[in-house]
């Protein structure tokens, strides 16, 4: 018989606005501490101990999903310049191999390259496999070829803390340089003179905040810092235009922007603001060069607008009065304009779903004409609901736009569209190794009524086995069935419907699976976002139990079948809910949850405290928001009875964290897993601690793979679906 692992109880009283809270296992987010280290290391131990019994039917979860997956491949080139650039997986390898080919023809087709033969002109930029010798993690989070082509940027890291080592390598034969550069985030860009580059650094609450400049052969003690942000809500980012033009460098809160830019072919000249930060207003600019070479403005906006409108104005007449090219659209949102030499791709949000818009433009001192809209077309996605996205579009000058289509039944394609004709030519579509026959299978959406009467859209997909499908093609149960319901609702993030052939190992057992788009997304526009966020996050818990009780309402499933899955913001989600409603589930599964929601938002010292107030409020300055997260975060709410004095029973619990994650400590989970235990012996929860990984868990596919076939084991038999 093995016991739950436990650990002292050593109280700690945080205080605030009059009120005390006791934490017993505060001193539980040491990660030097060596006894929260075993601590830890026996809870992982204890989870092998209690669902060893399911090691089988793991194993064959796994090869299940390793069988589907053409695992020796490659993606559809992406032309840049004078090189076509793509990847390439290989069998029983676990990372994919970087490589280019030089550019024969003169059109945008990309070569047919075969996933089995390495051409003799094929040049290997990087292989992710080499990088990981000797280490048992990998995130390259800096991939960059420098304007010449000459030199590739590269930054890797081996902790999962999300610190970074960049190198710089040739690749046209030239000799290596030294340069090394150490804890350096995402935000990176070459200049146009591939000598320079720019790149962002974190302050200790892993804030990008600062903008270096390095020259290709020098010291990092030389490097200059260009601009450095003080207020600790604001994040900076930097990048490259499409046309290669300008360097753009974006100072964003959640909720206020700035912008600055510099010309990429001058590098060390002085930034230059486009529009100063006014609180509440949110802005981003592309970049667009028209016929005659001028430089354009596009900028999408909030500002008089809350779904975003899209203004246009001269770079160099920075005092004219923007133009609207685009108005605001209540209720569809707009997401992104990506210009191009002879059209605009604008990214939308269409009847709840992803789409993309291609608008063609003029060649003469007016490009974008009257009415831009007028002139713009669909990209059709078929079935419904489907997301539509772009894709990899590298080149300014080109006749195409590349776009990615999928839906919970659609493998996922990637599309040229022919800007001219509009047609599709569909250059691949990702394969189900062993045949996938999509007809086996419906999709649709339901439209469920929440605790205030806004519908809350759920998509939704099936075996056809278990579902009737009327005239109207919608659907409906035949019996109640085995059900797994996601959720996230943060952020403005839209979870957009996709393919997952590791979801047909729970499709062909008779599970349903469905998304509910519950507020604080971004799925129908901005307002949606803000009945979800700060004194109203409660919303987006409510919604979630509205969808899964309307689903038992209507015998879609029972709580004895019914399974929830959430990561992140959604792990909260997934905490809060068990709260509110700990009997609509059999079973949870939430990986690295922000579960212990307030005394994170109190301590402005660990990362991304600061920079998420305007997303969950900031309870130490305001009692109002501490009251409000208090009423839902999960640690805090845990009980041990019900209302009627009965002993609380939670549903049964696979939690998931990483010691090395700056997001979402790996102490949350750890503590949330504890207090339910204490709370009643008999709830079931376990928890599972990546020791060498950060918020994305394993980072090898292979590894990834093996611990996904660990949760599905855990939840086909929590539902019962063994077969």
């Amino acid at each position: 018989m093995s016991f739950a692992p436990h650990v002292p109880r050593r109280p700690f009283e945080i205080t605030r606005h009059g009120d005390t809270r006791i934490d017993p296992y505060y001193w539980l987010n040491d990660r030097d501490d060596e006894e929260v280290l075993a601590h830890l290391r026996a809870e992982n131990a204890y989870l092998s101990h209690e669902l060893s019994y399911l090691a089988p039917l793991e194993d064959e979860l796994f090869n299940e999903i390793k069988a589907r997956i053409e695992e020796t491949d490659i993606s559809v080139p992406v032309r840049r310049g004078d090189w076509w650039y793509y990847e390439r997986t290989r069998e029983g390898l676990n990372y994919p191999i970087s490589c280019r080919l030089r550019v024969t023809t003169g059109v945008d087709v990309p070569p047919e390259i075969s996933p089995e033969i390495e051409l003799e002109h094929e040049q290997v930029i990087l292989d992710e496999n080499l990088e990981a010798e000797g280490h048992d993690f990998l995130s390259v989070g800096v991939l960059a070829i420098s304007p010449d082509d000459a030199w590739v940027a590269v930054g890797t890291d081996f902790e999962g803390d999300e610190r970074h080592r960049v190198t710089v390598r040739p690749l046209a034969g030239q000799a290596p340089v030294e340069d090394q550069l150490d804890d350096i985030h995402y935000g990176f860009a070459w200049a146009g003179d591939s000598r320079h580059f720019f790149y962002t650094r974190v302050d200790d609450a892993m804030r990008p905040w600062q903008l270096w400049r390095h020259e290709l052969g020098s010291s990092p003690e030389a490097d200059v810092l260009v601009l450095q942000e003080e207020d600790a809500q604001f994040n900076m980012s930097v990048g490259r235009s499409r046309d290669d033009s300008v360097l753009l460098i974006a100072i964003s809160s959640s909720s206020t922007s700035e912008m600055y830019y510099l010309d990429a072919h001058t590098p060390t000249e002085a930034l230059r603001l486009i529009e100063e930060r006014r609180h509440g207003i949110e802005y981003a600019v592309e970049h667009f060069r028209d016929a005659s070479g001028l430089g354009w403005w596009l900028k999408i906006t909030n500002e008089e607008a809350t779904d975003f409108r899209l203004l246009a104005r001269r770079v160099h007449e920075s005092s004219a009065e923007w133009r609207e090219l685009i108005a605001h659209r209540p209720g569809q949102r707009l997401d992104g304009v990506d210009a191009f030499a002879t059209f605009l791709a604008i990214s939308e949000r269409y009847d709840g779903s992803a789409a993309v818009r291609i608008a063609p433009l003029g060649d003469g001192e007016d490009p974008f004409g009257d009415n831009l809209l007028a002139t713009a077309t669909f990209v059709d996605g078929g079935s419904s609901p489907t997301t539509v996205s772009l894709s990899a579009n590298a080149m300014f000058e080109t006749s195409t736009l590349r776009v990615s289509i999928t839906s919970l039944v659609t493998p996922r394609l990637v599309a040229d569209i022919n800007v001219a004709t509009g047609e599709m030519t569909v250059l691949k579509q990702q394969r189900v190794v062993g045949g996938y026959d999509a007809s086996r299978y419906v999709t649709g959406r339901l439209w469920v009524s929440a605790s205030d009467g806004v519908k809350i859209p759920v998509s939704i997909v099936a075996s056809r086995d278990v579902v009737r499908v009327g005239e109207d093609g919608e659907i409906s149960p035949l019996a109640p069935a085995p059900f797994l319901l996601y959720g996230y609702g943060s952020y403005e993030i839209s979870i957009d419907p996709s393919f997952s052939s590791l979801r047909l190992s729970l499709l062909d057992r008779g599970v349903i699976f469905a998304i509910a788009h519950v507020r604080g997304g971004g799925e129908m526009g901005r307002s949606w976002y803000e009945m979800g966020k700060l004194d109203h996050k409660p919303t987006t818990f409510s919604d979630f139990v509205s969808v899964g009780t309307f689903l038992v309402r209507e015998e879609w499933t029972t709580p004895a079948k019914f399974a929830a899955r959430g990561d992140s913001a959604g792990g909260l989600l997934m905490g809060a809910v068990m709260n509110l409603a700990p009997n609509l589930f059999r079973c949870v599964i939430a990986e690295v949850p922000f579960v212990d929601a307030l005394t994170t938002m109190l301590d402005e010292s660990l990362p991304l405290t600061v920079g998420e107030w305007e997303e969950w409020g900031n309870p130490d300055a305001s009692v109002e928001a501490y009251w409000t997260m208090k009423s839902y975060s999960p640690y805090d709410n845990v009980l041990a009875t019900n209302h009627d004095g009965s002993p609380r029973a939670y549903p049964h619990v696979f939690a998931a964290g990483g010691l090395n994650d700056s997001r979402v400590g790996f102490w949350e989970p750890a503590k949330w897993v504890l207090k339910l235990r204490d709370a009643n012996p008999a709830n079931v929860a376990y928890l599972k601690t990546e020791m060498g990984a950060g918020h994305g868990g394993p980072s090898g596919r292979y590894s990834a793979w093996r611990d996904e076939a660990q949760k599905l084991a855990f939840l086909v038999h929590e539902l019962g679906v063994m077969a």
